[in-house]
């Protein structure tokens, strides 16, 4: 393992919206990023061109294009069960299909990693609803392999042992994790360095991301979303677990705050010395 083998990257946008701002991420001096999908006017073969010309002067590569819907919304976990990915049915279809649209796009990009909250998947196997949605990702993950693309399902709604019984019925060779602590603790539903070791080498990108527990009921009541390394994540534990399962690529962090500047690049900066100096000292070690 070497220092280069962890490059440490940021949630970005190019909107206004998630993630933070480029500008923000050039003056930080981060050379990878993870994109929240752009507005559908953004997504033109123009424009990717002309985003992917101001990547190459910034020195930025994107390693993950992440899905976006319209319709969601995360102010409660019942609310994000009923808007979230690909399992609300009365929008499936047609998400499916900007989904494939939001590939091309990547594509354009030469990005090989979609990323995405599937959403709240039933837990009764035998369902219809858990085969539809189960066939709705075997289709997207179809479409992904044409374009040489995988599919990155990110921690969150569903507990570990959930999302590996869905991973291997869904029966795909590029459908991987996206995996974020912070939502195990958030969400209320396992324990990070547990899941870690659970998913090993099906982790192929990584929010660096934490959280305190809900006060309230776990699974109904949000956990409260803090700076990494302040939270319970335990962040040297959590790199560590990482390195021990064989993780190596980008280290992302990903923080919700408002778009203002200022706010990100400190915040921010202060996420990215934290995990330089980890990753130095757990390499040495």
């Amino acid at each position: 393992m070497k220092v280069s083998d962890y490059p440490v990257g940021v949630f970005a946008s190019i909107d206004a919206g998630l993630g933070v701002k480029l500008e923000v991420v050039r003056e930080l001096g981060i050379k990878t990023i993870q994109l929240h999908t752009p507005a559908k006017a953004s997504r033109t073969a123009g424009q990717a061109e002309k985003f992917a010309g101001k990547l190459k002067d910034y020195g930025i590569e994107i390693t993950v294009v992440f899905l976006g819907f319209d319709g969601e919304t995360y102010e409660t976990i019942a609310r994000t069960a009923e808007t979230v990915g690909l399992v609300p049915k009365a929008t499936r279809q047609a998400r499916l299909q900007e989904s494939f649209e939001i590939a091309d796009f990547a594509k354009l990009l030469g990005v090989a990693a979609i990323g995405s909250h599937i959403g709240f998947v039933p837990h009764n196997r035998q369902s219809t609803d858990y085969t539809e949605i189960v066939e709705t990702v075997r289709t997207l993950c179809d479409y992904l392999a044409k374009n040489g693309q995988a599919l990155h399902l990110e921690t969150g709604q569903e507990d570990v042992d959930s999302l590996l019984q869905f991973m291997d019925d869904v029966e795909r060779s590029n459908l991987y994790v996206n995996f974020d602590p912070a939502n195990l603790i958030l969400y209320g539903i396992g324990k990070p360095l547990e899941a870690v070791a659970k998913l090993g080498k099906r982790i192929r990108s990584v929010h660096c991301k934490d959280a305190l527990a809900t006060a309230g009921t776990p699974g109904v009541d949000w956990g409260k979303e803090v700076p990494f390394g302040t939270g319970q994540v335990d962040a040297e534990a959590f790199l560590r677990a990482l390195f021990a399962a064989g993780y190596t690529g980008a280290l992302t962090i990903e923080r919700e705050i408002p778009e203002e500047p200022q706010r990100q690049k400190e915040e921010i900066g202060q996420g990215v010395k934290l995990i330089e100096e980890l990753v130095k000292k757990l390499i040495k070690s």
